[in-house]
């Protein structure tokens, strides 16, 4: 049996979430990237062991999306993207929280609220990291071990991907309006 609870943030309560955020962000400009990572990861770990509701194991684990963002060198992620992600990640390591990790079941209530928060506000940089990586599974399948899949070859790939498509569509839409004047559209410029 499944239970399906909903609650809604107001402004006041995403203003207390960006301040906690900030607080965190300060707190962790002294650390470096990798010491930053190791808290992120450090927590991972113990939502393993603590063994939380399925919904917050579930939005925890996208920190190892972010994680894997910032290490994995053959994506490349540009310094301003890289600083947003170690800004995010600074959160998942700052030991105080709303709510401790140690109290069963809600500890790490909070933590998931603010992944949450989080991938709303990196919601392209990791649909594009998954897109990538994707990508790079398929292609490693039919490459030598030698080769390397980067990021200048992923993008060549969506961009042919996306031509394609638009392509497709002027087609269909010039099949679709083969009742106007010699096949094209009224609105059509060429």
């Amino acid at each position: 049996m499944t239970l399906r609870i909903t609650f809604e943030l107001g402004d006041d309560d995403l203003k207390h979430f960006k301040l906690i955020m900030r607080q965190a962000r300060n707190a962790a400009a002294n650390l470096s990237a990798e010491e930053i990572k190791a808290a992120a990861n450090k927590l991972l770990e113990e939502v393993r062991e603590a063994n939380p509701p399925a919904f917050i194991k579930e939005r925890l684990e996208k920190i190892n999306t972010m994680v894997g963002m910032v290490d994995d060198e053959e994506w490349g992620l540009p310094d301003q993207e890289r600083t947003r992600v170690m800004n995010a990640l600074a959160y998942f390591g700052e030991p105080e929280d709303l709510i401790p990790d140690h109290i069963p079941g809600l500890g790490f209530l909070d933590d998931a609220i603010m992944i949450e928060l989080v991938i709303r506000e990196l919601k392209h940089e990791i649909e594009a990291y998954v897109d990538f990586c994707d990508y790079r599974d398929r292609e490693l399948g039919s490459l030598r071990a030698s080769d390397q899949i980067g990021r200048q070859e992923w993008l060549k790939s969506r961009r042919q991907e996306l031509h394609s498509r638009m392509r497709r569509r002027r087609r269909s839409a010039r099949r679709s309006s083969r009742g106007h004047r010699r096949g094209r559209s009224p609105m059509s410029l060429f």
